[in-house]
């Protein structure tokens, strides 16, 4: 008999104010992402999947992932209706990570490990830095992955594309769309 993976959706960098350097052709590309996690999230809710916010703490070292949720919704329309669509649940995990992968020097792993993780759906933005990185690190530490191809956002979607087409082939995630995602 096979054992079946403990899985855990991580939404990474959704929590955005959209106010950098191409903040703007990223809203616009993870507008419809957002509604695809929303969804996944509702899936994985019901199953009684643990979903985990990973966010940059965009270098306030001050802030928690609250005041993080609170800056953002009073400082921008565009990241507060992601925020409205994505909103945490109490019963949600987050992270608060420095820089671009969510288990550089963060707590992810201990937490995964507490929760008897073995499968990652890993979702959000930026797909070719920050979802990329955070595959790469989870792939190293033998974690099962999934990158929904529906649920991750670049600047442009060649890079999207790019970033998904590497994670398939060397970190062998699967990156078919989060309808395929059979929750455990």
């Amino acid at each position: 008999m096979v054992a079946k993976s403990k899985q855990a959706m991580l939404i990474v960098d959704m929590i955005n104010d959209f106010r950098h350097e191409d903040g703007e052709q990223l809203f616009e590309q993870v507008l419809p992402v957002a509604k695809k996690i929303r969804q996944l999230k509702q899936r994985a809710n019901a199953a009684g999947v643990p979903v985990i916010y990973v966010n940059d703490n965009f270098q306030q070292w001050h802030d928690t992932f609250q005041t993080t949720i609170e800056h953002v919704e009073r400082s921008s329309p565009e990241g507060r209706e992601i925020v409205e669509m994505l909103r945490p649940k109490t019963d949600d995990y987050y992270v608060l990570k420095p820089h671009r992968s969510a288990f550089y020097k963060t707590p992810l792993r201990v937490l995964l490990d507490k929760l008897d993780i073995d499968e990652l759906i890993i979702t959000g933005a930026s797909t070719d830095m920050c979802i990329l990185s955070t595959a790469n690190d989870a792939q190293m530490r033998k974690y099962k992955l999934r990158v929904p191809c529906d649920t991750t956002g670049a600047i442009k979607d060649e890079h999207r594309d790019q970033a998904l087409d590497l994670m398939t082939r060397v970190l062998d995630a699967d990156s078919s769309s989060s309808d395929k995602i059979a929750f455990m």
